[in-house]
């Protein structure tokens, strides 16, 4: 595998996101599906109440999750009245595509012929991707041979239809088996929204950097999805099945799952793989949950405000052997929460942050940034669920109260100063730090002024009902010595 490894550490040298604009799939996701299908009347407004793709582009929010600025840039709430001035598609860390690009994206990467494009939105979806600048690797092809009649397709057995926005009937997605739960319609979808956004995401990565895709080792995938069958219910795999579909020849790959934690039990076994010397470079990447488009829609009716749970986002991130420059993995500074720690807030904060900086003999307030659960708290007050990273950076602050480095007074400046306000879509893994990390390699360079962020991860294990146990991981980056 080359060169001895033991003195070079592993860094994360690139980061890239993606928003995929999804007002059409929102009748899909769990909520919305289980709420229309109870309450028909509900329909008028919840479509009524969809944003325009100009609309979200703008939304100060997905411009941070982006990268166009920093979350601590964020304006003064409501978000939803306040679009960014000169807001685009493409940004920073990744792009906005619209749905009808997004339905297209997932064609070209059916391999089964599982959806069906009516003919007027796959000639437009052809046409834009076409122009993408990542199209010479995208198979259009594909969507020529899943062209067909939209209405007969939606009218075939076990197939769901497709829409853009509200009511505009454009193709359908179709069951693999009659009979197995595992490959109906509605589970097929949301694991071909997840492959094409995290495709997409990781061809943003290597086109974007210019890497050699032949030179990625190794892809491990993070989502949300249960890729599977009968007999294999949430098998997965979608890591390899997104290094074929982004055409990394000399890869192969495999999935974690630890519900919203697993971006970094991801990323620490990425680094663990190339410190090593398993492997030269890893690709760690997530696909958007479809299930949770809309999870908190009637919050947002009964206040009045637009539906904001409408993106479907995709990351990926790329470890290997220290460059001199890129941001280092400390894998001697690795939080767990264990089975003898206890599920109290405080508690699961105590093994995240405080153990793996008392370890390395680091003080809380040598970390610049804590990244930790940032969900927008414009989508989840609405329906009750409060300011989750406002409240998670409070029990962080709390803590340095207690270890005598910080004075309670001082609590308000250290969320302020040491947190950010939650800008992610509320897809769990996503929100779950990994939404920060290219804003991480970013402040971990000379000019960005940081020399240390702790991102932290949370998962809800008892979600299986296998236990009453809920989970987390936590991993320090740091500045390389050697530049940046």
């Amino acid at each position: 595998m080359g060169s001895d490894v033991s003195e070079q550490g592993p860094v994360v040298s690139h980061a890239r996101h993606v928003l995929a604009h999804a007002p059409g799939l929102i009748r899909h996701g769990s909520k919305p599906a289980r709420e229309l299908e109870s309450d028909p009347d509900l329909a008028e407004p919840l479509f009524g109440s969809l944003r325009t793709f100009e609309e979200a582009v703008a939304y100060p929010p997905n411009q941070a999750f982006l990268g166009a600025l920093h979350p601590r840039e964020l304006p003064e709430r409501p978000w939803i009245s306040a679009s960014s001035d000169g807001a685009e598609r493409f940004a920073a860390h990744g792009e906005h595509m619209p749905e009808e690009e997004l339905l297209g994206l997932m064609a070209a990467v059916d391999e089964f012929e599982l959806l069906t494009l009516g003919e007027e939105l796959s000639e437009r979806a052809t046409s834009a991707l076409g122009e993408h600048p990542l199209a010479e690797s995208l198979d259009l092809d594909r969507l020529g041979a899943v062209t067909g009649d939209a209405e007969e397709a939606a009218e075939r057995p076990g197939s769901l239809p497709l829409h853009l926005g509200g009511d505009h009937l454009v193709g359908a997605v179709h069951r693999a088996d009659e009979e197995d739960a595992a490959l109906q319609s509605f589970v097929l979808l949301e694991n071909l929204a997840a492959k094409a956004t995290a495709t997409l995401a990781l061809l943003h990565l290597v086109r974007g950097a210019d890497i050699d895709p032949n030179s990625i080792d190794y892809v491990i995938g993070c989502g949300e999805e249960a890729i599977g069958d009968r007999y294999q219910r949430g098998g997965g795999n979608l890591g390899k099945s997104v290094a074929a579909a982004a055409g990394l020849q000399g890869a192969s790959g495999a999935d974690v799952k630890n519900f919203c934690a697993a971006p970094i039990p991801a990323l620490v076994t990425a680094a663990s793989l190339v410190c090593a010397g398993v492997f030269e470079r890893v690709a760690v990447v997530a696909g958007g949950s479809l299930a949770k488009l809309g999870m908190k829609f009637q919050g947002h009716l009964d206040n009045e405000m637009p539906v904001l749970e409408d993106v479907l986002a995709g990351a990926a991130a790329l470890v290997e052997r220290d460059d001199g420059g890129s941001p280092r993995i400390r894998l001697d500074a690795v939080g767990r929460h264990t089975v003898g720690a206890g599920g109290s807030q405080d508690k699961i904060m105590q093994a995240l942050s405080v153990e793996p900086l008392e370890r390395v003999g680091i003080d809380m307030l040598a970390v610049d940034d804590y990244a930790t659960e940032l969900h927008n708290p414009e989508l989840t007050e609405p329906q009750g669920s409060g300011n989750v990273p406002e409240r998670n950076y409070k029990v962080i602050a709390a803590l340095a109260v207690r270890r005598g480095e910080l004075d309670r007074s001082d609590i308000d400046d250290f969320v302020a100063e040491r947190g950010m306000p939650g800008y992610s879509p509320t897809q769990g893994h996503i929100a779950s730090a990994l939404c920060y990390l290219p804003h991480a390699c970013q402040r971990l360079t000379e000019e960005g002024g940081a020399e240390r962020v702790m991102m932290l991860a949370k998962g809800s294990l008892f979600l299986g009902r296998m236990s009453e146990l809920s989970d987390g991981m936590s991993v320090l980056l740091e500045r390389n010595p050697n530049g940046g």
